[in-house]
């Protein structure tokens, strides 16, 4: 959710700092600072709200050649200057910047820190007062660090400069992602390797519980006891040009037109020579073995997995189970004999999904995740990964991710059937590529969603989506895509369900959308949408070639049954992505939101 950033050479720091936070700006967040130290001291600038009046409030003059910054999604206190980092202690000896929840500063507060007066509302400020009680009681920068990550519950990626070391970051981790990039003279520290592309594409992974000291020509990992570590390198495969809008006037809109490139790139990496399908003999197994699977997901990969859950059922016949994240972290139901499960998650560093993760590891079940970002926490800790090859996706409201993560598990289902005996009637990577082109030709007609948007959505306070089968599915993605970014109270429902109480809510010109793709419940929901219009409600209907009627206002090529949602949904993004642009709002950072939910 919050982003950091931190940089030790040789070039001033303050123009890469910021930089960084610039790309870090899709993660979402409600104010940003920088600290910077040079012969004079520590420098804070630190504003509400964008980088941009942050960049205005930084002295020019003021030079270093080491700093930190970061970008806050408030959790504890206000967004305002004073609650935004870093934060100094009270004898602004020690900066600090933290992504994360303490869960026992309070304790924390009372037991050490009665007689400091505390000049923030945050939690984040307990580590920086308590480094500097334990500094002042005789120990070194290093071991007051580490005192205090130690008496720390909760979650936290942190880094510290020292006013009186300032050659040196001090850096730890617990649960919230953290980077190290490494360069010839020159290291950094990212929240998100994207942040840091400008500097190096050599980045080291830290892991819980750890500390890094950091100075420009060294990285020395330690263990909370002081244990050193050794680790290797990776090399980020980004391309800067990725998280760049281009010619765009919003990445929303770019990365749902890039989605026929997602699939068609997703058909090649997951295609041998045969052109069958490529998966890890030990991953086919293990889903091959499998008494019921379980879908762990949140918000938008929750809706992928909805349809994964469809789609494994009906051609692997295995059973499925899909559940948000949070409420399974602490509400486990009773498990199968040989279960799996299948962590869906974008960022790959979704918290509640951590969580389930490692409570899974503990009772010995095995893992797949299914993320965008191979490196990430979810990748590196659960037994097996499949990569979706989205690439960087940057606005808040997910797009190419959810259709991207419904691909993969497509290409998962058809695998684990073969493995079973199961007979097959499609090839499912022929019938990407038959979605990838239903995309593409889709993608292209962009005026006649935009006219749905103004007609339905201009003035409207709220709107309902109803559909049946995997199409229900879908209307939840797109009841969510059109709260997230244009504020408009939205909902999907099953189309059976209007009766049981939810037709109460339909006035006089309330907009409905229906999406019809499912020959055999085509009918039934096009009879809710009668249910409906017959109370006042402002109809469109969204079909698919096959189930189409003459008087629906879109109609989509026609994909295989099983497919139509990679397909279906795009109506849906483009609809919430012009109702947002003509109310005003800001599409890829809508308010409140983050990108990346690393906080429980």
């Amino acid at each position: 959710m919050c982003g950091i950033v931190g940089y030790i050479g040789t070039e001033d720091a303050k123009e890469i700092l910021l930089r960084g936070l610039e790309k870090l700006e899709y993660r979402g967040y409600d104010s940003a600072g920088i600290a910077i130290a040079n012969d004079k001291g520590v420098h804070v600038y630190k504003e509400k709200g964008r980088i941009a009046s942050l960049r205005d409030a930084v002295d020019t003059s003021e030079e270093s050649v080491v700093g930190i910054g970061h970008t806050r999604w408030a959790t504890h206190g206000v967004p305002s200057q004073l609650n935004a980092h870093p934060h100094q202690s009270a004898s602004a000896r020690f900066t600090i910047v933290h992504n994360g929840v303490i869960e026992n500063y309070e304790q924390l507060r009372r037991e050490f820190l009665q007689n400091v007066e505390m000049v923030s509302d945050t939690d984040t400020e307990i580590i920086v007062q308590l480094v500097d009680t334990f500094v002042k009681d005789g120990m070194s920068t290093e071991e007051a660090f580490r005192k205090t990550l130690s008496k720390l519950e909760g979650s936290y990626a942190t880094a510290l400069i020292d006013n009186e070391d300032r050659d040196t970051i001090y850096v730890g981790k617990n649960k919230s992602p953290l980077l190290i990039g490494l360069a010839d003279g020159v290291n950094v520290i990212a929240s998100d390797a994207m942040a840091m592309l400008q500097v190096t594409n050599e980045f080291m992974e830290i892991e819980d519980q750890e500390i890094v000291i950091v100075t420009r020509k060294n990285v020395t990992v330690k263990k909370l006891d002081g244990e050193g570590v050794t680790r290797d390198s990776y090399i980020a495969e980004l391309d800067s040009t990725d998280i760049e809008k281009g010619t765009y006037p919003h990445f929303m809109l770019k990365e749902i037109d890039e989605q026929p490139f997602v699939i068609r790139n997703i058909i090649t990496k997951y295609k041998d020579d045969d052109d069958n399908i490529k998966l890890e003999e030990s991953i086919r197994q293990t889903v091959a073995d499998a008494d019921r699977i379980y879908i762990i997901a949140a918000g938008t990969s929750y809706h992928s997995g909805l349809v994964g859950k469809e789609m494994i059922e009906k051609i692997a016949n295995i059973p499925v189970e899909t559940h948000i994240a949070s409420e399974f972290l602490y509400n486990m139901p009773l498990l199968s004999k040989k279960p799996l499960f299948i962590f869906i998650s974008q960022s790959g560093e979704t918290a509640d999904l951590r969580g389930v993760l490692v409570n899974v590891k503990k009772l010995g079940h095995p893992s797949l995740t299914i993320t965008n970002v191979p490196g990430s926490t979810l990748s590196r800790e659960a037994d097996f990964t499949l990569h979706t090859y989205g690439g960087p996706e940057i606005a808040v409201a997910s797009t190419k991710a959810y259709t991207a993560q419904m691909a993969v598990m497509v290409i998962l289902a058809v695998d684990a059937a073969r493995a079973r005996g199961v007979e097959i009637d499609f090839d499912p990577l022929q019938e990407l590529g038959i979605v990838a082109n239903a995309m593409e030709i889709f993608t292209n007609q962009k005026e006649v969603l935009e006219e749905v948007a103004r007609d339905y959505l201009s003035v409207s306070r709220n709107c309902f989506f109803i559909g049946r089968s995997m199409d229900y599915y879908v209307c939840l993605e797109g009841a969510l895509k059109l709260k997230e970014i244009s504020y408009i109270q939205a909902e999907g429902f099953a189309g059976g369900e209007l009766k049981h109480g939810t037709i109460a809510l339909i006035e006089e010109g309330t907009p409905v959308i229906g999406l019809a793709t499912q020959s055999d419940v085509n009918l039934n929901i096009r009879g809710n949408m009668k249910e409906v219009v017959a109370r006042g409600a402002y109809p469109c209907f969204i079909s698919m070639e096959g189930c189409e009627h003459e008087e629906d206002k879109i109609v989509m090529p026609a994909v295989h049954k099983f497919l139509t949602p990679l397909v279906s949904v795009l109506p849906m993004q483009l609809i919430a992505y012009y109702a947002a642009l003509h109310r005003g709002c800001d599409v890829d950072k809508p308010r409140n939101l983050a990108k990346s939910v690393t906080v429980e």
